[in-house]
């Protein structure tokens, strides 16, 4: 009796550490879903949150498009890891809805609207971070094959060329604003920054050619005034040297 009964103890024992292993790999498993499940909804959130931004840019149903495909894809590894999330079939219906009504904006765009820089500091510093962060999306998603290499190129191109402008645009501002001021040396400084970044620019363009014409006057204008000043400034200290000399050598009054 003894021998069974501590073989019962021992059998109870090892049913009890099987079943406290099975629970804690179970629960394992449900802490990495869940893991995984928040880090597809970061995505969805992030998604979401371009788009909105999306409305600072000139229209793009292609971006529109990658993005809804994005979180469509997201939603779907949602479901297949936690089907019972409430929400999520809906969900992907209505992301099915929104790329097609993206597909039907795209087919119809005719032609692209003219990008302007807006004057608001913090609006322009919004659109940069913007374009940064929808590059660093396209770059990730290309590199996941979920974009073909022709589309990446085209969209990529597009939000470099606009992230080119306002950096340019930003500079020969505040350039002009020095100028305006007289403040010459820090109008040239910007001028020059503005002039080698487009110098640097990997892609030639024909906004790159008009800008470095533009660019280039202003910078000649800028070098003839400090000609100018330091012309007259030259004169000016001269005439007071002969002043002083005058002064010197002028005959000694008597008393």
């Amino acid at each position: 009796m003894i021998a069974i009964i501590i073989g019962l103890i021992v059998a109870l024992i090892i049913f009890v550490v099987v079943i406290s292993a099975i629970q804690q790999h179970k629960e394992k498993q449900v802490a990495e879903k869940r893991t995984k499940v928040a880090k597809q909804k970061a995505i969805i959130d992030e998604s979401e949150e371009l788009i909105v931004n999306l409305s600072n840019l000139p229209s793009s149903p292609i971006l529109v498009k990658i993005l809804n495909r994005r979180s469509l894809n997201a939603a779907k590894v949602m479901q297949a890891l936690m089907p019972e999330i409430k929400g999520i079939k809906s969900r992907i219906q209505e992301l099915n809805a929104r790329i097609g009504a993206a597909k039907d904006l795209a087919a119809n765009k005719s032609s692209e609207e003219a990008f302007m820089v807006p004057d608001n500091d913090q609006q322009i510093l919004t659109i940069l971070q913007c374009i940064k962060k929808i590059r660093a999306t396209l770059k990730s998603e290309q590199s996941k094959g979920n974009i073909d290499a022709q589309t990446f190129t085209q969209e990529d191109h597009r939000l470099d060329a606009m992230q080119l402008k306002i950096n340019i645009e930003s500079l020969v501002k505040r350039g002009s604003q020095a100028q305006s001021k007289e403040m010459l040396g820090s109008a040239r400084q910007y001028f020059e920054k503005a002039l080698q970044t487009l110098a640097t620019h990997p892609i030639k363009t024909e906004y790159i050619a008009t800008q470095q014409s533009e660019i280039t006057n202003q910078l000649e204008n800028i070098t003839d005034s400090l000609k100018s000043t330091n012309a007259q400034d030259a004169a000016i200290k001269a005439k007071n040297e002969e002043d002083e000399l005058d002064v010197l050598f002028q005959p000694k009054k008597k008393w």
